[in-house]
């Protein structure tokens, strides 16, 4: 069974709760991920369907399947961190793999009949901003932050 690990605390004018599972580096360990930050994400007043639910877990999925397919190594996990600061209205992601190799600093296209290579094109596009840092002892970390459209809180 994943670890999992939820809290809140207050700061600032607001609130920040984040949460902290791992997932086996396989599509299903991604698929998971992406359920699991849909639940957390309706938690957090943001229900299935709303556009910040839709954009936040598209990007973990997509982070997620990245960190599979180019950082998955063998008897590894995979990390997803979520964090959602009400006063910011930002949502964070990051997901960890163990793979030390970074991805590019900035997203290349694919060509038109390419099926696949469009996830941190994807990722540019719908996060307000992102990035890569090592992540010690090995690995890296993905992050990702979105806006959260405070008509979508319940």
């Amino acid at each position: 069974m994943p670890a999992e690990g939820r809290d809140s605390e207050a700061f600032g004018g607001g609130r920040r709760t984040f949460v902290s599972r791992q997932f086996p580096s396989t599509a299903r360990g991604a698929r998971l991920a992406r359920r699991v930050m849909a639940r957390h994400l309706d938690q957090w007043g943001f229900p299935p369907g709303s556009d910040t639910s839709c954009t936040v877990a598209l990007v973990v999925a997509e982070l997620a399947a990245n960190a599979v397919r180019h950082g998955r190594v063998r008897g590894r996990n995979l990390l997803l961190n979520a964090t959602y600061e009400t006063d910011a209205r930002r949502i964070r992601v990051e997901v960890s793999d163990a793979c030390p190799d970074l991805p590019p600093a900035g997203p290349s296209r694919p060509a038109d009949d390419e099926e696949s290579g469009r996830g941190l094109v994807l990722v540019d596009v719908l996060a307000a901003r992102w990035g890569v840092v090592p992540r010690a002892p090995f690995g890296k970390t993905v992050w990702a932050e979105c806006v959260a459209e405070p008509a979508d809180a319940g």
